[in-house]
């Protein structure tokens, strides 16, 4: 009787109908600008919604995927590109993130989400490398551009890093007039 008792009370409906949470609408790619078809209102149990959880589609809106997410997966506040996952990265908190176009575009499929890596740049002479920023960590490689007039394996792929504020203003600095690459650490 006990074990019938449990059975109706675990596949009853809840009452309280649980909380509406923000989740992929279908399976997105990491890199991908989230739109309101993207995204969709689920009810969840209120004890079972993550810390950060999003529940507006507006929150998200027009706003970067830094990591893959399936159908139905819960979008948070650190699952988007921006302050609070570059604060949480680095741990420091005047972190800012810095889109790098990479200057050899193979690097891109050795590098993922979490990945800790060092900024450099050419120096003066080939064996006088400058280091524009260390451990920078990796929040999000966008996907290989295509289109017309773009040439595949062309131009570097999009990453974004995560950096000290003071480090980003150099990385971004330097990025716009010389090439730049990434060390794994």
């Amino acid at each position: 009787m006990l074990a019938v008792l449990a059975l109706v009370l675990a596949l009853s409906p809840r009452a309280d109908g649980g909380v509406g949470l923000l989740v992929a609408a279908r399976d997105l790619a990491a890199g991908s600008t989230l739109r309101t078809e993207d995204l969709a209102v689920r009810q969840w149990p209120a004890d079972l919604v993550p810390a950060g959880a999003l529940r507006d589609p507006e929150q998200a809106d027009g706003r970067m995927l830094a990591g893959a997410a399936r159908a139905g997966e819960p979008i948070t506040d650190l699952r988007l590109a921006g302050a609070e996952l570059a604060v949480r990265a680095t741990g420091s908190p005047d972190a800012a993130t810095v889109p790098i176009r990479l200057a050899d575009a193979g690097v891109a499929g050795l590098l993922t989400p979490g990945s800790t890596v060092d900024v450099v740049m050419a120096g003066p002479s080939a064996d006088e490398p400058v280091v524009l920023a260390s451990r920078a960590v990796v929040l999000a490689v966008l996907p290989p551009e295509t289109g017309p007039g773009i040439s595949p394996g062309g131009r570097g792929r999009l990453v974004l890093v995560a950096l000290p504020r003071e480090s980003a203003t150099r990385v971004a600095a330097a990025a716009l007039s010389e090439q730049v690459a990434l060390t794994l650490r």
